[in-house]
């Protein structure tokens, strides 16, 4: 151990434990400050404002007061916490810092956690009357906070307030009484988790609202429509598991609106949306009616809901026909994707997503080439098929004949990738007539095991994923048909990668 090194151990062990804390914080805050990237211009000098005018190991500034408190803004609130413990300076300019992120895992990795709802209440009534710009309020249920909430919520809810983020009780009534005027004059993003929510007319404009998430909130249709017609700035809509509503309905008024997410619906049966600007949708659920009429403006599409599949070739190229990205993901299949005349003319991204549902085993894998004959301009094919058993016929069980197309060359076509590769015969079809076809190819991945059952290598684990007898046998057999009828079709300038089971996935014998 070198002198230096020795010297420093002798002075820690003569420091009194309370000495020694208080130091080890200040230099964690010293080691933070310094590597902030925008901490470079600062100068470390003595602080001399210490209760007792002792100088501390602590870095401060001759900055002027609002730059120093700008900077202080401009740190994580836990750090900013942190130094309001070590000095005045730090403390005056905590008690106007107005972003707060108050949850379990931020307060108590520097408080004990049975003094979670104390921390929030000195911690708001600090800040009261500041004017909150963020505020991420996260009870996460605890029982010990329920009567501080109407409380809390008073000093969130400010004139100016911009962001807030509140996740509180399944059966907590939200009162609107807290957005005033000011506050719906102010507000930009709005997210509600486990709550009563019941807006109605007398509500009020949401002028500067552009963001809105709600997530196992207790809202009708008709509630929902209210608000949203006092929305009209709203850019953004994300609804998860607001189970009292069966009918969606989305004003021709919100003219910003460009992207809406709906997931988790179990009564939901209809969408309406009349937004004209709508760009990108996400949809996960049961099947619904949907009446988005002529959405010209639609690029991005993702649907995860039974027979999706069947349904998007054949309803969405009419009234989405400048889509970009698709992605469709399906438990259940029953209809074979049809060939239509109708196109996707800008579709350059398409993810098909059809694993371990009720697939039927005389599902018909080829048909999926109907996408690729309907999209010119595709450049990306992700196909994910993965089956724990495999039931479709395979390549190997009767005729060794395989269907093909009409010769007809995609020019766009890059790269592809199915996960769970398998020997069914109208897989190893879909992917001969892709090779034959896409003259412009340059990848082809072909994974013969699920995507999350894939081998890590030998640099991070001993062993691989349990996979079952029939997982493995059906990978060999895959590979054997990769070798058999796809790899000598491939072109010398497209790379091929056959990725099967390595040898730590076979169980030991």
């Amino acid at each position: 151990m070198g002198l230096l090194a020795l010297q420093r151990l002798m002075s820690v062990k003569r420091e009194s434990p309370r000495r020694r804390r208080r130091n080890l914080a200040r230099n964690r805050l010293t080691i933070a400050l310094n590597e902030r990237e925008d901490w470079p211009f600062l100068q470390r000098v003595g602080d001399r404002d210490s209760q007792h005018g002792e100088t501390s190991n602590c870095s401060t500034t001759y900055l002027p007061e609002d730059i120093w408190r700008h900077i202080h803004f401009l740190m994580p609130m836990r750090d900013a916490a942190r130094a309001a413990c070590l000095s005045r300076a730090f403390l005056h300019s905590w008690r106007c810092h107005p972003n707060l992120t108050l949850d379990l895992p931020t307060l108590c990795s520097w408080a004990h956690e049975e003094n979670f709802s104390h921390n929030i209440d000195s911690i708001l009534r600090n800040h009261s009357g500041i004017g909150l710009k963020v505020v991420n309020l996260n009870l996460g249920g605890e029982d010990s906070t329920f009567p501080y909430v109407n409380s809390w919520l008073q000093v969130a809810f400010t004139p100016g307030i911009q962001e807030l983020s509140l996740s509180l009780y399944r059966k907590y009534n939200f009162p609107c009484s807290l957005l005033s005027d000011g506050v719906r004059n102010s507000i930009r993003h709005l997210e509600l988790d486990s709550c009563v929510f019941r807006p109605t007319a007398e509500l009020g404009p949401l002028r500067s609202l552009t963001s809105l998430t709600l997530c196992y909130v207790r809202i009708t249709g008709d509630e929902l429509e209210c608000l949203l017609s006092n929305s009209l700035a709203l850019e953004q809509l994300d609804l998860s598991n607001c189970r009292e509503i069966i009918f969606l309905k989305i004003p021709c008024g919100l003219q910003q609106l460009s992207f809406l997410k709906v997931d988790g619906w179990c009564k939901l049966r209809v969408i309406e949306c009349k937004a004209p600007n709508l760009s990108s949708m996400d949809f996960i659920g049961e099947k619904v009616k949907l009446s988005l009429g002529e959405q010209l403006q639609m690029k991005k599409l993702h649907m995860h809901c039974p027979n999706v599949v069947c349904y998007a070739r054949a309803e969405l190229p009419s009234y989405m026909p400048y889509l970009e990205t698709l992605e469709i993901s399906s438990g259940t299949e029953v209809v074979n994707a049809p060939m239509l005349p109708t196109k996707f003319l800008y579709l350059r991204h398409l993810t098909i997503i059809i694993r371990d549902g009720t697939i039927s085993p005389s599902y018909d894998y080829f048909s999926l080439v109907s996408f690729i004959d309907a999209s010119p301009s595709l450049e990306t094919l992700f196909l994910d098929v993965s089956q724990i058993d495999m039931k479709h016929e395979s390549v190997f069980g009767g005729s060794s004949h395989l269907r093909q197309l009409p010769e007809h060359q995609h020019n766009c076509l890059k790269s592809v990738e199915i996960i769970g590769f398998s020997s069914a015969k109208s897989l190893v079809e879909l992917a001969c007539c892709i090779v034959k076809n896409a003259v412009s190819l340059e990848r082809l991945t072909l994974d013969t095991l699920h995507g999350w059952g894939r081998c890590a290598g030998e640099a991070y684990y001993e062993t691989c994923w349990p996979i079952g007898n029939a997982v493995l046998e059906e990978a060999s057999r895959a590979v054997v048909a990769i070798r058999m009828y796809i790899e000598d079709e491939v072109g010398p300038t497209v790379k091929l990668t056959v990725l099967e089971p390595c040898t730590r996935c076979y169980p030991s014998r």
